[in-house]
């Protein structure tokens, strides 16, 4: 019964949702050696019939060179007038790699032959295409002879960056721009940004260097691929790109690697699409025929989740066609694609607690993401955004040689400034002592019991004794009635501060104590990292409470996105500033009433009597890997 509940439920998403899509572009990515396969047209058609009977493709990027390999300048034409043809734009795709299975091993930008073969390609694309997108390799990683000669006395990452904002200048855009003076040469940029700068990919210059940008947002498998990203990424760097080159980040990119459940794959897309991407790329073409299997999802195969793999295989018919016998790549994202499609034009402008991160810095590496996964939304800035009434710092703001200045302007002038223990480390002898005179020992706390609320007469245990994980905090010191602890984290009947208050001037300056391991956040119990969203998300008009690895995406309509990327069904308390009645499922229509919450068992969370801004509280269940979104009504 439940497997056909779920086929019922997935067949009547696809026909609603079935057609073109509304608000974003879909291309997919085809790599030289794919390419050159289509020397036979029966290959290049019985793909482009599979693909298309499950995914709309309005656009390709046809590679002309990878791993060294040159595409043929008649195949190239060839191959773009069979899509032009049949109404798909096409553009010039390049991999600067020269040996991909190497470690990614790049040209050497000090080597004649290289710069030459590099100049050769952008000048390949230029006289094919009026587009041309450079895939995630345009960076260096060589340190030969010539490399160290001509690096001198400056750092690698200076050098590199010096480097690499010569060779997009000359070797790509004005090689490109000299053959064709109405191409435009598009930067792809890819996920791991913290690390950038020291490859010498430039967030900085190169997006105006480069007449636009495209963001990596392949978060893969959080636990098992490199970098270990968190799967909010996928959601957060497009809005960072999109603050670091406004209405000039082309879209987001996704492949179909590292993913132990095929729901992982359809997360990224959907993250992709939230954020306001403009267009969603696919890579690759090949790629989109394989099988997808379900993978590990034993704990929810039966349920109604929002990519519901069983649903989606029954609907999948692959009679009268060479097709594999189960869903594809192609089929997983027709899917996830429609499913966003119906939901993210009804979605306003994306927000977020203002965060900032200077270009070139790095410093408690993608804690942002981290700090997404336990429903804080970010929306993270290259410029200090000097007009938000609360920053959130982390470590990588120690980049900015004025930024001790800088909280003491937004302190001075009434706002709130929560900076993270690795900043506070950071800036010990620059000036913050000024400011409070709080500072991070060498010690350590490893710590399962946490109160909250400041005062005798206010605090509140949570939960003493109870087996959990222990977690290890750095020691943050401070001067008793010169600054409160908040939340405090409990060793063996010793307090430590995991969220610390100080007051200067007229504003406040909050210290938040980060675990040693940044996935331990998602170890508190949701009454602490409900301690610590009253202090960061205070004004933000919407917030979820409960369990972590819950994501929010908030707009400024009013409406908002809940997201698990729990393994099981969860409940999230969805609290909204003003009265409503209701909130109002985006995709199904369905009405989840208000209720009137239980008073708080910790008394400083309750003061403000009367005079308090009215709430809203809402229930939202949320099935494993699923996502709800909302509007709120009166």
């Amino acid at each position: 019964m439940k497997r056909l509940i779920c086929a019922l439920l997935c067949t009547a998403a696809l026909s609603r949702a079935a057609g073109n899509y509304q608000n974003f572009g879909v291309a997919v990515y085809i790599p030289v050696r794919v390419v050159e396969t289509f020397a036979d047209p029966k290959v290049l058609q019985s793909q482009w019939d599979m693909i298309t009977s499950q995914v709309k493709v309005d656009k390709v990027y046809i590679e002309v060179q990878r791993d060294r390999v040159l595409a043929d300048d008649k195949l190239l034409e060839d191959v773009k007038k069979f899509f032009t043809d049949r109404g798909v734009q096409v553009a010039g795709g390049s991999a600067f790699s020269a040996n991909e299975s190497d470690q990614y091993t790049s040209f050497c930008y000090t080597n004649p032959a290289d710069r030459a073969f590099v100049k050769k390609t952008s000048e390949l694309a230029a006289r094919h295409f009026d587009e041309f997108i450079l895939d995630d390799f345009f960076f260096v990683t060589t340190k030969s002879d010539s490399d160290i000669a001509a690096k001198g006395a400056r750092s690698w990452t200076d050098f590199r960056l010096d480097l690499m904002d010569e060779a997009g200048s000359s070797l790509v855009v004005k090689a490109a721009k000299d053959v064709n003076p109405k191409i435009k040469v598009v930067i792809k940029f890819p996920n791991w940004y913290e690390h950038f700068q020291g490859l010498g990919f430039d967030l900085d210059k190169e997006p105006r260097i480069f007449d636009g940008i495209y963001t990596g947002t392949e978060t893969r498998d959080p636990v098992y691929t490199d970098q270990f990203l968190q799967q909010y990424e996928s959601y957060q760097i497009i809005r960072y790109f999109e603050n670091i080159k406004p209405g000039g980040n082309g879209g987001g990119w996704v492949d179909t690697f590292g993913a132990r459940y095929v729901d992982r794959y359809a997360e990224q897309l959907w993250d992709t699409i939230f954020a306001k991407a403009r267009e969603m790329t696919l890579f690759n073409w090949v790629l989109l025929v394989w099988p997808a299997p379900a993978g590990d999802r034993k704990e929810w195969e039966y349920l109604p989740t929002s990519f519901n793999y069983d649903a989606v295989a029954k609907a999948y018919g692959p009679e009268g066609w060479a097709a594999p016998a189960t869903p594809t790549w192609g089929t997983v994202a027709g899917v996830a694609l429609r499913q966003a499609d119906a939901v993210v034009g009804k979605l306003g402008k994306p927000i977020g607690i203002k965060s900032y991160k200077p270009y070139q810095s790095s410093g408690e590496d993608f804690l942002h993401n981290f700090i997404g996964m336990i429903g804080i939304p970010i929306d993270l800035y290259p410029e200090f955004p000097a007009d938000a009434n609360l920053v959130l710092l982390t470590e990588s703001a120690k980049f900015d040689p004025e930024i001790v200045a800088k909280i003491e302007k937004q302190l001075e002038d009434g706002k709130s400034v929560v900076i993270t223990s690795g900043l506070l480390r950071a800036l010990k002898g620059r000036g913050i002592e000024s400011i409070c005179e709080a500072e991070v020992t060498d010690g350590k706390v490893l710590a399962n019991d946490y109160s909250t609320g400041f005062a005798s007469w206010s605090r509140t245990d949570l939960g003493a004794g109870e087996r959990r994980q222990q977690v290890l905090f750095p020691e943050v010191r401070f001067l008793t009635n010169d600054a409160w602890g908040l939340v405090s984290a409990l060793e063996n009947g010793n307090g430590y501060p995991i969220l610390l208050m100080d007051k200067y001037a007229k504003g406040t300056l909050y210290v938040w104590a980060i675990p040693d391991n940044f996935r331990n956040l998602y170890a508190l119990p949701p009454d602490v990292t409900s301690a610590i969203r009253d202090v960061v998300m205070k004004g933000f008009f919407v917030r979820i409470d409960g369990p972590s690895q819950v994501s929010l995406f908030a707009y400024d309509n009013n409406t908002f996105v809940a997201e698990s990327f729990l393994p099981s069904p969860a409940t999230v308390k969805v609290t909204v500033d003003g009265e409503y009645s209701a909130l109002r499922n985006l995709e199904t229509g369905e009405l989840i009433q208000s209720y009137v919450p239980e008073v708080s068992k910790m008394p400083w969370r309750r003061r403000g009597g009367p005079e308090a801004p009215k709430k809203s509280h809402f229930l939202v269940p949320l099935m494993p890997h699923s996502y709800a979104a909302f509007a709120v009504e009166k």
